[in-house]
């Protein structure tokens, strides 16, 4: 299973741990443009990407603001809700046709509980959600347009095609014309 896979890049997962994961964890399929969490639900799931590409975006006014992507092999969730037990402020919908790998949040608890070699891959994948959110917020303080559009090229240049222009310019906090003017200066 390509979770597991994945976990084992971190630690060292024993069989039981394997089986136990295996047991907890469902396997869904979303289609194109199907919409996963919304506004004021609880996110009780943690989403593992196998195949496709999702967001997280929100509505300020009537504007559509996309906060994140997750593609292969990244995990995907609302983590304000599914840390704070709250209704989520966000959408998770899948951009494309995409097989998830869903663990709850309860179940994902009790894995800590009985495998507490698990809580290590639980910080580690937190510390990276965290990384990846200070760069986020550094990269819209202190970046230009250009040099935002140029570090998602190099980080995430498959995004380029599977994203809407409208997606990646609300995410890069600019205008679609602002992005269409960068794109044709490169």
């Amino acid at each position: 299973m390509p979770l597991v896979k994945h976990l084992s890049s971190i630690i060292s997962i024993s069989k039981p741990l394997e089986k136990e994961i295996n047991a907890i964890s469902k396997k869904l399929s979303f289609v194109k443009g199907q919409v996963i969490i919304n506004v004021d639900e609880r996110c009780e799931q943690l989403f593992f990407v196998e195949r496709g590409l999702l967001r997280g975006y929100y509505f300020d006014e009537d504007k559509e603001i996309t906060n994140w992507f997750s593609q292969e092999e990244e995990f995907a969730t609302c983590f304000y809700s599914f840390i704070a037990s709250k209704p989520s402020f966000e959408i998770i919908q899948a951009l494309e046709d995409c097989e998830l790998i869903q663990l709850n949040y309860s179940s994902l608890q009790n894995l800590y509980t009985k495998f507490p070699e698990t809580e290590r891959i639980g910080r580690i994948i937190t510390e990276n959600y965290y990384i990846k959110l200070e760069e986020r917020i550094l990269n819209l303080q202190f970046k230009t347009a250009k040099e935002r559009y140029q570090k998602l090229t190099s980080s995430k240049p498959s995004l380029l095609q599977r994203a809407s222009l409208g997606q990646i310019a609300s995410y890069l906090g600019i205008t679609q014309e602002t992005l269409s003017r960068i794109r044709s200066e490169i």
